[in-house]
């Protein structure tokens, strides 16, 4: 008789707090997700709710146009091209040996 598997990963919320809750070895955390943003949200005290666990539905993976700069400063999309010619401008100034 073999080990019922231990949810490992993101389940619908059973105690619909919130729309997911992360799981770790079988039990629930304090991580949580509303509308694609984490947060923390303590499980409440006592049982979890009696039922089946249902698998959260992943987000899809955006495109490069969601890819913004760490400073939030532009609006524009990242461009490879942009940043390859960059690199090019500052091994310009980069003397040889």
């Amino acid at each position: 008789m073999g080990l019922a598997p231990r949810p490992q990963g993101w389940y619908g919320d059973p105690y619909q707090l919130h729309e997911d809750r992360y799981f770790s070895a079988g039990e629930p955390t304090k991580l949580v997700r509303d509308g694609g943003i984490e947060s923390y949200d303590a499980p409440p005290e006592g049982p979890m709710p009696e039922g089946r666990l249902s698998p959260a539905v992943a987000a899809a993976p955006g495109g490069p146009d969601d890819v913004r700069r760490v400073g939030g400063g532009g609006a524009e999309p990242y461009c490879p091209d942009d940043y390859f010619m960059a690199a090019l401008d500052v091994a310009a100034y980069i003397p040889p040996y």
